[in-house]
């Protein structure tokens, strides 16, 4: 009975995928006849349009720092290129969006840009995804991504926000010529680790990490996510990653070395190199500054517990007060609760009175902070690159960055072999760190200011844009 059903089930299957074959090249058909029909310029001819999928470009993180450079850097080199970005920001026009790119980032774009505003991106929101949170908001992507390219129809196409799952749909429907810039790896090979060890951290909740049966269940789950990240992120015609660490994970996962390159995100070093450097003044109080959006992963609770513990010990001796001040971004209700249980663990720890939020802030005040801050604090494990340490030793703070992914590896390391800050893991070791930093001598301190700032050149805007158009060259030819 079973072989007698056998071959008329293969027979069906293989129906049903010649239909899904012909339905798909149909549909990419008539992608191309929309793209053709498209509005031509004012001298006949149809501008090259370059689409940059970010659905949060008006975020104001490091990420968006990137997004908008990028932008910056196209229209300089090409003449004929309209650039188009993806968002789902409708909150905000596109003028409003583009005024808060330099409000924030003091970048001033050369050319106006097409916005193509998105209806769907809760579709990628977490929240919606209380479990399978990886593949909820990568399949959600591929819908989001469904509906931009039916808006428009770009030549390239670049994902600047790390949802390689738009690639293949991109170009196989869309019939673009594709690229990504990968801030994060989706899913890393220590995040494998992580849930293999039963290691209990933000993304792998102790409930998990307590029982063998749901560690091995979630283990097997992130072993298929990540052989399906490897499939579509290997579609892409260039690889554009922010920091050695990013680059190991990607090829690893992805296997596409021959186009991938490192290419460290832009960072206005010279606004904050501008900034005079000169040995401390006395002074009656002392200011820590940590710039990061206001997400998990960047461990804002780490860096309060730290603080807390740096008073309560008093290790400072008899230093001036100390003042904990948190820059970042907050994109959306999620964030601003985040916030408020960060303010609440202040009140727990009885540090509300020494901890400051500033959130949002325009460019000039986070300038005018890290000018005044003594210390930069960053606790994000495996921090993918980390803009907000490079802008802190730009602008002489003493780093104390975590001792992980990219700080470790591309950023405060030594430069012409002398120190350039401080690399921490715990609460313990910050705020021990922390203590040591401020009994260092005020002349001490400037000598590792001095070295951080001559080692930080290599992540100026000039030299992301001559990388970045180095590893996009291949998608123009």
């Amino acid at each position: 009975m079973l072989c007698s059903l056998l071959l008329p089930a293969l027979f069906l299957s293989g129906i049903l995928c010649i239909c899904l074959v012909v339905l798909l090249w149909g549909v990419r058909l008539w992608i191309q006849r929309k793209k053709q029909l498209s509005s031509a310029g004012r001298d006949g001819k149809r501008p090259l349009l370059v689409a940059f999928f970010h659905p949060y470009c008006n975020a104001g993180g490091g990420g968006e720092r990137v997004l908008w450079c990028a932008i910056r850097t196209l229209q300089k080199k090409y003449k004929n290129v309209t650039c188009v970005v993806y968002t789902g920001d409708k909150d905000a026009t596109g003028e409003e969006i583009v005024e808060g790119a330099f409000r924030r980032f003091n970048i001033k774009l050369i050319h106006p840009v097409k916005f193509v505003f998105l209806e769907k991106r809760f579709l990628v929101e977490a929240s919606l995804y209380p479990h399978f949170t990886l593949l909820g908001q990568s399949l959600g992507s591929v819908f989001l991504g469904w509906e931009a390219l039916l808006k428009c129809v770009p030549d390239i196409y670049i994902d600047s926000m790390g949802y390689a799952f738009t690639i293949p749909l991109f170009k196989y429907l869309g019939g673009c010529r594709v690229g990504c810039y990968v801030h994060y790896p989706t899913i890393s090979t220590d995040m494998l680790s992580v849930v293999r060890n039963q290691d209990t951290r933000f993304n792998n909740a102790a409930f998990i990490t307590s029982s063998p049966l749901f560690s091995k269940f979630k283990l097997v789950y992130y072993y298929f996510f990540a052989f399906m990240y490897g499939l579509v992120g290997s579609c892409s015609d260039v690889v554009m990653v922010n920091s050695s660490w990013t680059l190991n994970h990607i090829l690893s996962l992805w296997r596409s070395g021959a186009c991938t390159s490192v290419v460290y995100p832009p960072c206005d070093v010279q606004t904050f190199l501008d900034i005079p450097l000169e040995v401390e003044k006395s002074t009656s109080e002392y200011s820590i500054v940590s710039v990061g959006q206001f997400r998990p992963e960047k461990d804002h609770p780490l860096q309060i517990r730290a603080f807390a513990k740096l008073l309560k010990e008093k290790r400072v001796g008899q230093q001036p007060s100390l003042k904990l001040i948190l820059i970042g971004g907050c994109r959306n209700q999620q964030d601003e609760e985040r916030v408020n249980k960060l303010k609440c663990l202040c009140e727990e720890l009885g540090v509300s009175d020494d901890v400051i939020f500033r959130i949002n802030i325009p460019f000039e005040e986070l300038k005018r902070h890290l000018a005044e801050a003594t210390i930069g604090l960053h606790t994000m494990w495996n921090e993918h690159f980390g803009i907000g340490v490079v802008e802190c030793m730009a602008a002489g703070t003493v780093i104390l960055a975590h001792n992980s992914g990219g700080p470790k590896l591309d950023i405060v390391v030594p430069h012409e072999g002398r120190v350039t800050g401080f690399l921490a893991e715990d609460e313990d070791s910050y705020a021990e760190t922390m203590a040591c930093i401020f009994s260092l001598s005020p002349e001490k301190r400037l000598e590792i200011r001095e070295n951080a700032r001559r080692s930080v050149h290599r992540f100026s805007d000039q030299h992301f844009e001559e990388t970045f158009l180095l590893s996009v060259e291949p998608l123009f030819k």
